[in-house]
């Protein structure tokens, strides 16, 4: 995988995580074996396990493992490891931008920006995208020709608590279920996982920027995306928490209308270059245009 940061250094890393994936995915018989496992009861089975007070014996390793940084956190004893996994940072620890004509993060990841096409709408890889796929309803997908989606992944060692990306009137989740495949992006190769993994989205009608889509991805063994105002219209503060993954990497989409948002040129310079943007939450990806 290839990143860069804001200030445009750039890294290369391939883990063993990779690597693994690479060889399955390149193999029939081991993608028909990652099939079962984006079942989303064998993602159920793995969430009950890593509620149990016997799964707190994998953080140490894994907090290792992913070079994660606890001084970034509160101090906690935890339970278990979707304790660990779910935990908190301290406060002050992702401020938000002054300017509230700026469009935040709402999350940590690693961000990848897309024009949509109204007749293709978007390729990450060999997987090509339609908004109308991805939300299921022809009627909303019309709205964001010509906008943008933004792709925020998360990683393990990313903060798996995520925030409303701006001020606005949130409407009522809505939940598309499917499988639960992995998101990393050697898998776009293969499967369109962010049409065919189960999601929830909403759209935050704004003052500043239009209508916003929200969107969370579930991924492999990640079976609970756990929103904090599922149900009803309601105010949203940007910033506000919004809910959390559970165990694994996982992503968010926003989807984003034509000439509502100036989105940051590194962003879109990155991604045509074949780059990831690494961010954290609250970090400006874009102004009121």
């Amino acid at each position: 995988m290839k990143y860069r940061n804001r200030q445009g250094e750039e890294f290369e890393q391939t883990t063993s995580q990779d690597k693994l994936l690479r060889r399955m995915y390149d193999s029939y018989f081991c993608r028909a074996f990652l099939r079962v496992l984006s079942i989303p009861a064998i993602s159920k089975l793995a969430g009950e396990l890593l509620d149990s007070k016997l799964s707190a014996s994998f953080i140490s390793d894994f907090a290792d493992k992913n070079n994660i940084d606890l001084s970034d956190y509160e101090p906690k004893a935890y339970k278990s490891f979707n304790d660990f996994f779910t935990r908190k940072v301290k406060p002050g620890s992702r401020p938000l931008p002054d300017d509230k004509k700026a469009l935040i993060s709402p999350s940590d990841g690693k961000v990848t920006a897309y024009e949509i096409d109204k007749v293709n709408g978007f390729v990450i890889k060999n997987s090509v995208y339609s908004v109308r796929s991805l939300l299921r309803d022809k009627k909303l997908a019309k709205r964001y020709e010509d906008g943008y989606a933004v792709i925020i992944r998360l990683t393990p060692d990313d903060y798996h608590r995520y925030c409303y990306a701006a001020t606005g009137i949130k409407s009522h989740d809505r939940r598309i279920n499917g499988v639960l495949s992995t998101v990393n992006p050697v898998v776009n190769e293969y499967v369109p996982v962010y049409k065919e993994n189960s999601r929830n989205y909403c759209l935050i009608r704004t003052e500043e920027f239009g209508d916003i889509i929200q969107m969370e991805v579930g991924a492999l063994l990640v079976g609970r995306i756990t929103n904090a105002h599922p149900y009803g219209r309601r105010t949203v503060l940007r910033g506000e928490e919004k809910g959390y993954f559970e165990f694994g990497g996982s992503t968010i989409v926003l989807l984003l209308e034509k000439d509502k948002v100036e989105l940051c040129k590194d962003l879109i310079e990155n991604t045509r270059e074949g780059f990831e943007t690494k961010l954290k939450q609250g970090e400006v990806i874009g102004f009121k245009k």
